[in-house]
């Protein structure tokens, strides 16, 4: 178990997260795919978010991610976004000029999938909260 430790807790806590591309346009390649898992695995650092794993296809990408409890997701989703966004464009000429990114300005769509994952499944745990020795 990939058990992590802050200065006053010890947490285990993953995302599945989904971002599609605007319009669902088949904008990725290989090559930015692979720089897009780089970017992420940059912005992931500076939230002490470790990238466990990563895949992707022409329209949409997968992470897995494994998050301190002080990082809001939506901020950590906010900066992911943007940056690659940014990054991608100023790196790949074809992705820039494609017509995604002429007509909306932007590459990812503004909506996204996050769920959590790992841990005990939800009928355990609340068999385990169901038989605590409550107090009379």
């Amino acid at each position: 178990m990939n058990i992590r430790t802050g200065r006053h807790c010890v947490f285990m806590l993953h995302a599945h997260l989904i971002f599609i591309t605007k319009y669902r346009g088949k904008v990725f390649n290989d090559a930015s795919l692979q720089r897009l898992e780089s970017i992420f695995k940059e912005v992931g650092e500076a939230f002490e978010v470790e990238l466990t794993e990563f895949n992707g296809e022409c329209d949409h990408v997968h992470l897995l991610v494994n998050y301190p409890p002080k990082v809001q997701l939506s901020k950590l989703i906010n900066s992911l976004k943007g940056v690659s966004s940014r990054k991608l464009k100023q790196e790949f000429v074809d992705l820039r000029e494609h017509w995604i990114c002429k007509k909306s300005g932007s590459l990812w769509s503004p909506s996204y999938f996050a769920g959590s994952v790992g841990g005990a499944p939800l009928s355990v745990l609340k068999q385990y909260i169901e038989q605590q020795d409550r107090p009379l």
